[in-house]
C-alpha cells in the first residue's frame, strides 16, 4: 500500500512539474528493490550479533520474512539506484525534480509501512498511562516490563508525523528556495527531526553510542546536515533576487 501511494504521489507531483510520469515507473521498478535491499542491509549491519554472534545464524540475514528493515538504508540505497538510472539517459527534468516530486509520497509510504508495527506488537515505547495507550499482549512485552499493560504507540506517533510533514511539504516544498531539491531535503529533515524525538521514547533493544540510541544519532545528523543545506540555499536565492 505504501509502495502504491508513494508511486501514485509522485506521479502526480512530477506530472504538474512537466515531467513524463513513466520514469516515475520505470525507476519505481529498480528503486524499490534496492531500497528493499537497504533497508535490509542498514539492519543487518547494526544488529550483527543476532546473525554473526556466537549464537547468531548468518543465513538468518536472507530471511527478510522475519523482520527487520532500516529506513535510513531503505532511502540511502534506493535513492543511490535512481540518480544512476535516471541519469543513464537523457530525462523531462532534472533529478532534483524527480526527488521532490517524491518526496511526500515517501512520507506517505512510511507512515502507512509504520501500521505493520502495529500488527506485528512492536516497536512500541515506554509505558503510559494516556488514555491513547496501547494495550500489548503480555508475551511482547520486552524484559522488565511484564507489569505494564500500556505503552506509547510510537508507530502511531511516527506515521502521524510522516503524514502530516507530507503535507507540509506539498504547501511550501519547493518555494523555501525556488531550487531542485530544496522539498527532498526538507523531507530528510522534517522526518529525522520527528524520528529524534520519537526514538527517545522507544524501549525495544537498539545498539547505543555514549548512552545513545544509534538511530537517534542518525536522525540528529540528518536534520543537521539538511538543514544545514536548506539555509545556505536559502542564503544563495536571497543574494540572486538582491543582486542586480
Amino acid at each position: 500500500m505504501g509502495v502504491i501511494a508513494a508511486i501514485a504521489v509522485g506521479r502526480n507531483r512530477y506530472a504538474k512539474l512537466g515531467g513524463d510520469v513513466n520514469e516515475i515507473t520505470d525507476l519505481a521498478i529498480v528503486a524499490i528493490p534496492a531500497g528493499v535491499i537497504g533497508g535490509r542491509l542498514y539492519h543487518v549491519i547494526t544488529s550483527p550479533d543476532r546473525y554473526f554472534g556466537s549464537a547468531g545464524r548468518p543465513l538468518d540475514a536472507l530471511k527478510i520474512w522475519d523482520g527487520g528493515m532500516g529506513i535510513w538504508g531503505a532511502i540511502a540505497l534506493g535513492t543511490l539506484v535512481a540518480f544512476l538510472v535516471f541519469r543513464s539517459k537523457e530525462r523531462s527534468l532534472g533529478f532534483g525534480s524527480l526527488a521532490d516530486a517524491l518526496a511526500p509520497g515517501l512520507l506517505v509510504a512510511q507512515g502507512i509501512g509504520r501500521f505493520g508495527n502495529w500488527f506485528n506488537g512492536e516497536l512500541f515505547g515506554r509505558p503510559t498511562s494516556l488514555p491513547w495507550g496501547l494495550k500489548i499482549p503480555l508475551p511482547l512485552r520486552p524484559a522488565g516490563y511484564e507489569s505494564f499493560a500500556t505503552f506509547h504507540p510510537t508507530f502511531l506517533y511516527e506515521a502521524l508525523w510522516c503524514f502530516f510533514a507530507a503535507w507540509l511539504i506539498s504547501g511550501i516544498g519547493q518555494r523555501i528556495t525556488q531550487k531542485e531539491g530544496s522539498a527532498f531535503y526538507l523531507y530528510i529533515a522534517l522526518y529525522c527531526l520527528g524520528r529524534s524525538v520519537i526514538e527517545a521514547l522507544r524501549i525495544d533493544e537498539a545498539h547505543h553510542l555514549f548512552g545513545i540510541r544509534l538511530n537517534e544519532w542518525v536522525s540528529v545528523i540528518g536534520v543537521l546536515c539538511s538543514t544545514f543545506i536548506l539555509v545556505n540555499r536559502l542564503r544563495e536565492s536571497k543574494k540572486s533576487r538582491i543582486a542586480p
